[in-house]
Formats: structure tokens, C-alpha cells, sequence
């Protein structure tokens, strides 16, 4: 996440992942469990302290902060530890009806990234905002732990498994 680099880096972020050519690969459960469980890992080990964050089809919302100032560091290995394990899933693991296309789609996202020699699962960029108020996390967990009902997913936010607002989240959230 080069973007963050030079950016307060302990400060408090909105930033979304999203897959390449906006793939709908978190339809599956065990993708975004694995999702899910890198979370959980960043947040025990690596400092991670998440506010709010989201799993929509294609791509996930977080507001993120690491005050030990390697956020940068952190969602960079999150990303390469997702990418790895979901692309073995998707090679390895039966019962992937789209096994063909999807691996198909990442190896062609990965002409265009030297340092991807056979699959691009994540675009590079996270889109950072850096959130300098707590009027503006307040909004952008609103919008967060709305998108699946402003995408028309579910009609109301607790409904939706793979998010801060569900009523049972696996994942427990820091509070503004």
C-alpha cells in the first residue's frame, strides 16, 4: 500500500480492497472467511485496530488505524496472505464452479504487474482517506455498515454476515 508510505501512517483510514475487474469472488463463504480470519490475525498480532469494515461481493470497506505507524506494512501483508491463500483455494479445492474462468481472469490481471508473474488478485491501490475528524469515521462507518443495503443485498444492516454492523460479528470493532 505504497499510498500510505508517506501519509500519517498512525492516523485513523478509510480504505477499501477491491478485486481485480471488480470480481465477485466473496460470494463463497470460505473466501471471506479467510478474509475474516486475516483480520482477526492483524488485529491479535500486528496492532490492526479496526472500526468498522465490510466484505461486499467484490471488494471490502474498512476504517483502519495502526498506532504503532505500520498500517502501510500491515495491510500489504494482508493483502499478499489473502490473494496466496484464496488463489490456492481456488486451484486447489473442489467444488469452485468458476475455477477455469476465475484463474483465467487473475492471470490476465497479471500481465499488466511485473511483480505478479502468474495471478493479480488485488488492484494495487487502496484509495486511503485519511479521516481527520470524528464526524468523519462516524460517516464513512455509516456508509460502511450501509453498502450492503444501499447494493441491495439485505434490508438492514445487521442482516449482513460479513460486516461490523451484523448483530453476531465474529470480528469485534473498536468504538469512535
Amino acid at each position: 500500500m505504497s499510498e500510505l508510505r508517506k501519509a500519517n501512517t498512525d492516523a485513523t483510514y478509510f480504505l477499501t480492497f477491491t478485486v481485480m475487474g471488480w470480481i465477485d469472488i466473496f460470494t463463497r463463504s470460505r473466501y471471506c472467511d479467510v478474509i475474516m480470519d486475516s483480520l482477526e490475525y492483524c488485529i491479535e498480532n500486528k496492532g490492526l485496530d479496526v472500526f468498522a469494515y465490510v466484505i461486499m461481493p467484490s471488494h471490502i470497506h474498512m476504517v483502519a488505524r495502526n498506532l504503532d505507524a505500520d498500517l502501510s506494512g500491515i495491510i500489504r501483508d494482508f493483502k499478499s496472505h489473502t490473494a496466496k491463500t484464496i488463489l490456492e483455494m481456488i486451484e486447489n479445492e473442489p467444488g469452485e464452479s468458476r475455477k477455469e474462468w476465475l484463474l483465467h481472469m487473475f492471470k490476465y490481471y497479471a500481465k499488466f504487474h511485473k511483480q505478479n508473474k502468474q495471478y493479480q488478485f488485488w488492484q494495487k491501490k487502496s484509495y486511503p482517506i485519511e479521516l481527520l475528524s470524528p464526524e468523519m469515521i462516524d460517516q464513512k462507518i455509516e456508509y460502511i455498515e450501509n453498502n450492503p443495503v444501499e447494493s441491495g443485498l439485505v434490508l438492514s444492516p445487521e442482516s449482513w454476515m460479513y460486516s461490523s454492523a451484523c448483530v453476531q460479528a465474529r470480528i469485534k470493532v473498536l468504538t469512535t
